[in-house]
């Protein structure tokens, strides 16, 4: 499990666009599981859509690669490394928006390697709140140097 410390010195982002808030369970070259925690004071409800909240779908996906990302240099960098990596992510393809995501809801993102070759990572990103399929995409992304 990583806390939102331990993934803040794994990933660039930080508030208001880190997405992820924990990581329940990884297998280094395999999966990663993690969630956020849709809340109504999150910034972008100011304005998609007042009277009317969703969480927008391309957050959704972000969140889906962030994870990626958490996934990919715990499986491939060690430590000392991750402030000279980072992961840019190559391609986002069959993504589907299910259900829409609302403040309140627990957003998981589940994630499993398709492959791996190199510093080149192909994932099959899926994200769920309840239990219910909200979205899914196949990511590829590459690790490399700042």
């Amino acid at each position: 499990m990583l806390d939102i410390n331990e993934i803040s010195k794994i990933l660039p982002h930080k508030y208001p666009f880190l997405l992820i808030d924990r990581v329940e369970s990884i297998t280094n070259g395999e999966s990663i599981e993690g969630y956020k925690n849709i809340s109504i004071s999150d910034q972008v409800f100011q304005g998609h859509f007042p009277g009317h909240p969703i969480y927008p779908g391309v957050l959704i996906i972000e969140g889906m690669a962030q994870a990626g990302g958490v996934l990919a240099f715990k499986s491939s960098a060690n430590e000392d490394e991750f402030d000279n990596k980072v992961v840019y992510f190559m391609s986002i393809d069959k993504a589907k928006f299910r259900s829409p995501v609302f403040p309140g809801d627990k957003l998981v993102y589940k994630l499993n390697v398709i492959k791996h070759k190199g510093n080149i990572w192909v994932l099959d990103g899926k994200a769920y709140v309840d239990d219910k399929l909200v979205c899914e995409a196949e990511l590829k992304a590459m690790i490399v140097d700042k």
